[in-house]
């Protein structure tokens, strides 16, 4: 897979699925700044917890990947087989243009992964909760590392090309990048958040942005059978 285009694939679905991100984790960051210490209500005070949430929720998909790209390692040295690594490569291209289709608006199939992953996350989320109302950093911390594994089909389709990449550095940078793009969405909800939310909701930006997503899955997919 060539790691220029898809690090970039990977922000730009981080970013421009600002809608899903604020969907999914916006209440959560909301509550979060809610259930905050009273002395810790003004703005500024804010930004140490929820650029300690973000990190560790950041870490937690690059952790992610990492397993997901050191597994996709696993199959494709182990079996010595090298379609193996091919057909993951195509599977990866193929998530790429369902995935632009996704932010574009025009088809809703990736649903389906988060209601698989559901059912883990009734597990994990009671985890998240015992470090709620946030009194400390640390707290905020460990709140983002639970929060990194909530059910999400963004992250599901990111994680499918780390494990096409085979390897577990380029895996974890996949989602690294994924992870990055979100942070404007998520850090921007007090400040800007009018603005930004209007910005990613507006359907001529989100096909676009599903339109560039699809360009570069057809790319990869040209790269692997020319």
């Amino acid at each position: 897979m060539p790691s220029d285009v898809s690090l970039l694939a990977a922000f730009l679905v981080g970013l421009l699925g600002g809608v899903h991100c604020v969907g999914m984790c916006g209440g959560i960051v909301a509550a979060l700044s809610l259930r905050l210490p009273q002395d810790a209500g003004r703005r500024g005070a804010r930004w140490p917890l929820l650029l300690a949430y973000n990190l560790a929720r950041i870490s937690s998909y690059t952790l992610a990947g990492a397993l997901l790209g050191g597994i996709g390692w696993l199959a494709a040295h182990w079996s010595g087989v090298h379609q193996i690594q091919l057909g993951l490569q195509v599977l990866a291209a193929a998530f790429m243009v369902m995935l632009g289709l996704y932010l574009a608006g025009w088809w809703r199939g990736l649903v389906w992964l988060e209601r698989g992953g559901a059912h883990l996350w009734r597990y994990i989320e009671p985890l998240g909760r015992r470090f709620l109302p946030l009194r400390s950093i640390s707290g905020a911390f460990a709140l983002g590392l639970v929060w990194g594994w909530l059910p999400c089909g963004l992250v599901y389709s990111v994680l499918v090309w780390s494990i096409a990449s085979a390897d577990p550095f380029y895996g974890a940078a996949l989602l690294l990048s994924f992870g990055l793009g979100t942070l404007p969405n998520l850090l921007a909800m007090g400040v800007m958040a009018d603005r930004l939310s209007a910005h990613t909701r507006n359907a001529r930006v989100r096909q676009l942005a599903g339109l560039l997503v699809m360009g570069f899955g057809i790319y990869t997919l040209w790269q692997i059978i020319r």
